[in-house]
């Protein structure tokens, strides 16, 4: 689906600054508010799929009097719809197609939001012996040495995205009849997996989150002392309304305030299913990472002499 384009809110910078900061302490009514205001956010399955993204946006809606419009369908869907103009803020898991975004100037404003980690998931009895390989790779490599049946995403999403790099630090390329890329979101590749008794990748959330798959975990990744690899921030940043005048940034700001703020990262460590708990929030640090601001690698022009 794609949004409906609306008319950038009309305020100076300087007010669209004063409500920003001021937003979260602000009165809904008053000078500046935005009840009634609709933010497109774009984002990826698995937050959809988990229940989070419901929670946190009926807790926003319940603060500010706006509606929130979520398209879920992957990180690389979610990218394009903002570059197209048809969102006002995204929040995804691909932090290589972050930077870019950034890069190109179509996003400001990015925060670290929360995170959790990929595992690598198959059936219990583990025919390719994925779960004594030793990582990520090694037990992608024993997956694709034995041909058994692995299910990608192949969609662009930031776990499609993941698979692809560990795919490269393996010594085999997937292919062939035993590898079949569905194209579509999380929760429908682990059902055919489960159906088929094939290996997948899966964000830790949308795992837990099912109670109805025997799939099981046979690859860690760090939230449990697995490889580094397998982790999986989430960032969430503003359209830049200099690219798209349509696009509401103060809405967007809003609403990355909200849920980097400590009642946002509330909801987030205390959301669970299953009894597990899905995220973990990281916008809040003693020790903040200034990094999370910019692309990785940005280094700002010298100045002339």
């Amino acid at each position: 689906m794609e949004y409906r384009r609306r008319a950038l809110l009309g305020a100076s910078a300087a007010g669209i600054a004063a409500a920003v900061g001021g937003c979260l302490g602000s009165d809904a009514e008053g000078e500046g508010s935005i009840a009634g205001e609709e933010l497109a956010l774009a984002t990826t399955t698995s937050t959809e799929a988990t229940g989070l993204l419901d929670e946190i946006n009926a807790a926003f809606e319940e603060r500010f009097g706006t509606r929130v419009a979520a398209n879920a369908e992957g990180t690389g869907a979610a990218i394009r719809s903002a570059r197209d103009g048809n969102a006002d803020v995204i929040l995804v898991h691909a932090r290589s197609r972050e930077d870019e975004f950034m890069q190109e100037g179509y996003g400001v404003n990015r925060r670290d939001l929360m995170f959790n980690d990929f595992v690598i998931v198959g059936p219990s009895d583990d025919p390719a012996g994925a779960g004594d390989a030793g990582g990520a790779a090694a037990a992608f490599d024993a997956i694709a040495s034995a041909q058994a049946p692995f299910v990608s995403r192949g969609d662009e999403s930031g776990t499609h995205t993941k698979e692809l790099v560990i795919w490269e630090h393996a010594d085999n390329e997937p292919g062939g009849e035993w590898y079949q890329s569905l194209g579509q979101g999380m929760g429908e590749t682990l059902t055919h997996a489960n159906e088929a008794g094939a290996y997948t990748l899966a964000d830790r959330g949308t795992y837990l989150s099912r109670d109805d798959i025997d799939l099981e975990i046979l690859v860690q990744g760090p939230i449990e002392d697995g490889p580094a690899l397998l982790a999986n921030p989430y960032g969430i940043m503003a359209v830049n309304p200099e690219i798209h005048s349509n696009v509401n940034y103060q809405l967007a700001m809003t609403y990355i305030g909200f849920v980097t703020s400590p009642e946002g990262q509330e909801i987030i460590a205390e959301f669970t299913a299953n009894g597990e708990q899905l995220f973990y929030p990281e916008a809040l640090s003693a020790e903040p990472n200034f990094q999370q601001y910019v692309p990785e690698g940005w280094q700002p022009d010298s100045a002339d002499d």
